[in-house]
Formats: structure tokens, sequence, C-alpha cells
């Protein structure tokens, strides 16, 4: 076999490898649903599978485009096979939007392509656009930016301060001297101060300034948002119509800054494929395993469906989404006719801002008011470590029981803090957090994550730990049956908290934004 001929068959194995990587197979689990759950989930588990299509296959999630409305379909879809009840429940509309190719282009006083990402629901160019890049301007008062607003016409306007250095700071404490570590640090102080200015006149709001660059008809608008990972850069949305608005990658950006402040007359060439959809519902997808003895009691496993765009959304969360895919097979098979109701929530516009789990909690108080327990995961790259139970007092005495009947090779890996933290806003388990019932966590070690996954032009399937998204499935899957199964009712009386601390008693719930106007 020649070296291409092998290399092609290498390729083709990939996705039937993935399935088999699994946890260690020696392990003794008495409960027969415990050990039908396992056994299911380490010799047939499909959790790769499921995550190749997610990733390559469809792409990213972003709310209002085409590829959002596919991830809902093949969802409904796999539920469909498994023999499982499902529906997509229409919540509001967002703005419609699909992104295609991008390239942008440095033409002057060199050539070189750069490293580009349209900002979420931006505007495109219907052909190419080329312009002088320039800096924003340091302005004390309006009056002085707007009299020079009017040269940024057909200019690409850097609008975000670049950064010194784009190397990560664990490899520069390494590596360095600590005097070099200081001297980065008060450089990129210094370069952080010195740009204040250029916001002045809109009182420290970029997205002012940004909207009158738009109607002022600046050809496009420039941004980096550095995670401070190596390559990675966190790329949000967009508030022009007109312009197009990039981000570009650390190093890009901060070549094109050198440029336009040296007077080296740095010039761009845009292409960038946009078509706007104008508005389009938007949906959860919700199966549901109908409880035989307590139908009207539930039991829910929850992730985002959604991502953001400048990559695949692996980690966040597609890792979730197949987690509870995953898991809610396994129950099918292990499970099929659950004591409470199991509910499997691929929520919409988390990224938005919780939108599709709080439409559904707002839109369901039945479910809310019966809720036992809810399990929700939302950032992938490792092996759950942590449940939270957010300070309730029976929850954390109810989870610890449950985690005491897991296979040892699951519980002996997971923590539970008590009373853990009592409030946190960032995910989906919030909507049911705040409206008193019990919204638990899974979470995985964060640091890696939030430095190169979350919301990066990083986040691909390649950071996905296949073996250990496997577990996380299977780990999801005996939660909601343990939960299931359990005859002790879990109260909601929840840990006061310390003097003086955040997060303690009532919480606030948020109104979701169930149209782009409302965002």
């Amino acid at each position: 076999m020649s070296r291409r001929a092998a290399l092609a068959a290498l390729l083709a194995l990939l996705p039937a490898l993935a399935p088999r990587a699994a946890p260690a197979q020696n392990v003794t689990v008495e409960d027969p649903v415990l050990r039908a759950i396992w056994q299911e989930g380490t010799q047939n588990g499909q959790a790769g599978r499921l995550g190749q299509v997610l990733m390559d296959s469809i792409g990213p999630r972003l709310a209002g485009t085409p590829n959002m409305q596919a991830a809902r379909d093949w969802v409904e879809q796999r539920y469909r096979e498994w023999g499982i009840p499902v529906r997509q429940e229409r919540y509001g509309t967002w703005k419609g939007w699909a992104a295609g190719a991008v390239h942008a282009d440095l033409v002057a006083p060199r050539r070189q392509t750069l490293v580009a990402h349209l900002l979420a629901w931006s505007a495109g160019a219907a052909r190419p656009v080329e312009g002088p890049v320039v800096v924003l301007p340091e302005a004390a008062t309006r009056a002085e930016f707007d009299a020079w607003l009017p040269t940024a016409r057909g200019k690409f306007v850097l609008t975000t301060p670049p950064e010194p250095m784009c190397r990560a700071r664990q490899e520069l404490e390494k590596y360095a001297l600590p005097e070099t570590v200081k001297w980065a640090d008060s450089v990129r102080q210094a370069g952080r101060r010195a740009w204040a200015p250029r916001l002045a006149a809109f009182k420290g709001n970029p997205g002012d300034a940004l909207k009158a660059l738009d109607s002022a008809g600046a050809a496009g608008v420039l941004t980096s948002n550095w995670s401070g990972g190596w390559g990675a850069t966190r790329v949000f949305s967009g508030l022009t119509r007109r312009a197009v608005a990039l981000d570009l990658s650390c190093e890009d950006y901060g070549l094109l800054a050198r440029l336009a402040t040296n007077n080296q007359g740095p010039r761009l060439r845009v292409a960038a494929e946009t078509r706007d959809l104008g508005e389009v519902p938007e949906f959860n997808v919700v199966a549901e395993l109908r409880g035989s003895e307590k139908p009207d009691e539930y039991v829910l496993l929850g992730a985002h469906l959604d991502s953001w765009h400048g990559a695949t959304g692996a980690t966040d969360n597609g890792t979730g989404t197949v987690m509870m895919l995953e898991a809610a097979r396994l129950l099918k098979a292990a499970y099929p006719n659950p004591k409470r109701t199991i509910l499997v929530g691929h929520w919409g516009a988390e990224e938005q801002g919780l939108v599709g789990s709080g439409s559904f909690a707002a839109d369901h108080p039945e479910v809310v008011q019966r809720l036992y327990a809810s399990f929700n995961q939302d950032n992938g790259t490792w092996r759950v470590q942590e449940v939270q139970a957010y300070g309730f007092l029976d929850g954390i005495g109810h989870l610890a029981r449950w985690m005491a009947k897991l296979p040892r090779d699951l519980s002996g890996r997971l923590e539970l803090p008590a009373p853990g933290e009592l409030t946190n806003t960032g995910s989906d388990h919030y909507s049911f957090l705040c409206r008193g019932a019990p919204g638990f966590r899974l979470t995985s070690e964060y640091e890696e994550y939030r430095q190169y996954t979350w919301h990066t032009t990083l986040d691909t399937w390649d950071k996905i730990v296949l073996p250990e998204l496997q577990t996380n499935a299977i780990t999801a899957a005996m939660l909601a049956y343990l939960a299931s199964e359990d005859p002790v009712p879990l109260g909601r009386e929840r840990a006061l908290a310390p003097a003086g601390a955040r997060g303690g008693g009532a919480l606030e719930c948020f109104p979701p934004a169930r149209t782009f106007r409302e965002r």
C-alpha cells in the first residue's frame, strides 16, 4: 500500500475509532441499571461519533444562522432514531445571518494574508473593499471626534488597543527573567493607559464609537480580543450595519497598529460574504423520557446547543450537547421507564444571555415548580471534576448519596463543595436556580478552557478529549437515574451567605431577550 493510500485509510477510520475511546473496563457495579449504563457507555459509546458530526459537518452554531437550525434538526433526528420523544419549542426570533468566505490582505507597504474573522451579524462586502488603515484618534470631546470623523470615510479603523506581545503569560513567566516579566506588564499597562483618551469622547464606551464610524462611511472597523493564549482571540458580535467588522489575530492586529502609528501607509483589502436573512424563529430542542410513577416530577439534563462562530464551538458547548445526547441514549437503553420524567434540554441563544433556557423556565412554571434536580454542563475541555450544588442544603446530601453509588472510577474523581458557590449567572443552570429550583452544575477544569477555547478561534474538534467526554456522558446518565429513583424529597432551602458576601438570599431572574431588538 502506498503512503498516500495508507493515510487515506487512516483518515477514513478516524470517525469509527472515536467512539471506542472509553474508561477502564475493570469496574464492578452492583446496581443493575448503573451496570447497564456503564456497560453500554464503555462498550458501545457514541460520544465520539456524535461529536465528529456536530463539530465537523454542522460546525459553528450562532443564533439566527442556518447552521443553528441544522444543528437543531440533527439533534431532533438523533432522538427520533433512538425512539425518544422530542420536540422543538419556539421561544422567540433572532436576526438571521449567514457568513461565507472572509479574506483580508495587507496590500501595502507589503503583501500578507491576515487571520481575520467576521464579528457576528456584521455587514459584509458585496465586492472586495480596499482602503487605508488608521488608528482611532485621541479626542477629549465628542466635538473633536466629530470634526475628525469625516476623514474616516473609506478607511479601516483600528478600534481596540494592540498587544505589545502575544506570548502566553505562563511561558513568559517560565522562561523570561523576572525583570522582563515586569517590563512586559509595564508596557502593556502603559499601552492601555495611552489608549484610554481615544475613547474619552464616548466616556469609554467603544460601542458608540463603532456606531459613529459606521454612520460616517468607514470601510471597516477592526478589533482584536486576545485571550492570552497562543494564537487565540475571542470573537463576539459586531455593531455595524454598513462597515465590515473584523476581528484580527493578536499579531496581525499589532502589525497594522505598528504600521499605522509609524506612518508606514498600511492598506487593507477585504472580501467578506454575508447574507442578511431577516428575522428567523428560534427554538429549544427538548427530549423526554416520561415518568412511569411520578410523571409530573422532573429531572432535567441540560446544555446549550448554540455557540459563537469564530470556531466550531467544540468545548463551548458542543461537548455539553454531545454529553447530554449520549446520556439520553444510555438512559433509553438501560432505564427506558424512569420513575420521574427525565427531560433533556438543548438550549438556544445561551451566548446571548441564557435566552433559550430562560424562556423555557418562564414558559413552563409547572416544570420549575416540580423540578426535582437539574444537571447542566457548559465547559467540556476535560472530565467533570466538580458538582456545584449552589448551597441547596438537601441537594448537597442527595448529591453525596448519589455520588457514593457511582462506580469508584467516577466518584473517586468528583468533588462536591459544601455549600459551594451560592450563585453563578454564567450558564443555563441559573435560569432554574434563580427561580428557586435545584440547578446543579457539572464543571471541568477552567484555567486552560478560559485561556484557549472559551469563545475563541481555537475551539475546535481537536481540543475534545474523547475518553473523558464519554465518561462525562456516563456520569450524567447515572446521576439522572439516581435522581429519578430517589424516594426522599429534595427540599429547596439554601445556605445563607456570610455577612457581606454576594450571592445569598433571593436571586434575580433576568427576562430573556426573545428577539434581537431586545438584546
